[in-house]
């Protein structure tokens, strides 16, 4: 089979996570090289604009999977969380890798060290919201930029939230203050693990992705993924959720965090109706918060 070309974003953390890819590929005696894509959302990162005014999760990703399209790579590596729930027809993810942690945690100081009014710097609305539930007396500041910027912009007497797996990937867990619990701070959806889109007609890659699928993982995803589709791909509301062996926890709020739903739904093990209850759970969840 000829090398396969990878599309990744050129950022540390996606070269990286790119690079273990092509590791376990070759572990399968499946030769892989990488190809750079700078996206539109790398081209704004230092300009700390919200991520949800220019694009949300599609901003990292549209231009990794035109590289595909347009037959410059075979495959396009994405973080699972920047992926939008409604992709192109001519892509599918051939793969997803083994999870690693999908927590989120505090850098800085930990969340009861954290001074009355202290400043917490995050751009994600769905951990805002979630902090600002467990600490209505927070204050939030927006924060972009790659792993290394934002580990220098951490407020003074503050913290700053990262993902774990983002640390993991570049050696960077002893920076953590602390882990925050999935149960009372749920994760964004894919969070925590890497997808892999190839091209629907593309038969020899999507065999040779098959290699590195970790069903577990896809399980738990399209799980998730089900849930935020129910909400509708254009939902820029505060929500995460996150799918284990046995259960999926969601979470929606409003925008200023006064109506929050977080969810419990046991898992039944049957894929079709771990995938209903995801879509009936959204459905109240978007009901719910909408009626307040």
């Amino acid at each position: 089979m000829p090398t396969l070309r990878l599309a990744t974003r050129g950022s540390a953390q996606a070269v990286t996570q790119a690079e273990f890819v092509v590791e376990r590929l070759g572990a399968d005696g499946i030769d892989a090289t990488l190809v750079i894509v700078e996206t539109h959302g790398d081209r704004t990162q230092a300009t700390n604009v919200p991520l949800h005014t220019i694009g949300g999760q599609g901003v990292f990703v549209k231009e990794v999977q035109t590289a595909v399209i347009d037959g410059r790579a075979d495959v396009a590596v994405h973080s699972a969380k920047d992926l939008p729930t409604e992709t192109d027809s001519r892509l599918t993810i051939g793969a997803y890798t083994e999870r690693r942690d999908p927590a989120d945690a505090l850098i800085g100081r930990p969340l009861d060290e954290l001074s009355a009014g202290a400043t917490v710097a995050t751009g994600s609305v769905r951990r805002r919201a979630q902090l600002a539930l467990a600490r209505p007396d927070l204050s939030f500041v927006e924060l972009r930029g790659n792993i290394h910027t934002r580990l220098e912009r951490i407020p003074e007497d503050g913290s700053i939230v990262m993902a774990v797996a983002a640390l993991q990937v570049l050696g960077l867990t002893d920076r953590i203050a602390e882990r925050l619990d999935t149960d009372r701070f749920v994760p964004a959806i894919g969070q925590g693990c890497v997808a892999l889109e190839c091209r629907v007609d593309d038969d020899a890659t999507r065999a040779a992705l098959a290699h590195i699928d970790h069903a577990p993982t896809r399980g738990a995803v399209e799980v998730e993924r089900a849930y935020l589709g129910e909400l509708g791909s254009g939902c820029s509301l505060p929500v995460g959720a996150y799918a284990d062996a046995v259960r999926l926890t969601t979470f929606l709020a409003t925008d200023d965090a006064r109506i929050a739903h977080r969810e419990v739904v046991e898992r039944s093990g049957d894929h079709p109706a771990d995938l209903a209850a995801a879509r009936a759970a959204a459905h109240a969840a978007r009901e719910r918060v909408d009626a307040g």
